[in-house]
């Protein structure tokens, strides 16, 4: 009798197959759930660098052109470039292709429409910069200011530059 009923201690103290199957599930579950939120957060991660990315590249073209004289705003709102240092080089272009690493793929395509602003007397300039990815670079540029949203615009600063 003693015989059997150490036998019956010992099938108790460990565990099964089945508990360790559904324990190794288990823990699976949870690692691929941390796993997507790893994922989820890179992707958001990379989406706001681009974002501000765009958004600095918009910033830096109004600081440019709050800098220029009225004689050249003037001359860049009826010319597609200009060259402010007189060259033979344009220094400026209302429609540019940029890469920001240096690795000769560009990144953003940065678009700038500038025109005299009707709200002021005097010398004043509605200025409208746009920052699209690099799926915009081959779509037609009035389709692109015509509607930024649906083409996917990642920055958009607008300013009055007045003189």
């Amino acid at each position: 009798m003693r015989r059997r009923n150490y036998r019956q201690k010992n099938k108790n103290k460990g565990f099964t197959l089945l508990e360790v199957v559904i324990g190794i599930a288990l823990i699976a579950i949870a690692v691929l759930g941390l796993a997507e939120m790893f994922t989820l957060s890179v992707m958001n991660n990379m989406r706001s660098d681009r974002i501000t990315t765009a958004s600095f590249l918009a910033q830096q073209r109004v600081d440019v052109l709050r800098n220029l004289t009225a004689g050249e705003l003037a001359y860049f709102t009826s010319n597609a470039s200009i060259d402010l240092n007189n060259d033979g080089t344009p220094d400026l272009l209302k429609d540019e292709l940029i890469d920001l690493n240096g690795d000769t793929q560009n990144d953003y395509r940065r678009l700038t429409r500038i025109r005299n602003s009707t709200e002021f007397s005097g010398e004043a300039w509605d200025v409208d910069v746009f920052i699209f990815s690099a799926e915009q670079f081959g779509k037609d540029q009035s389709a692109l200011l015509g509607d930024p949203q649906r083409h996917r615009v990642r920055a958009r600063v607008s300013t009055i530059i007045s003189r």
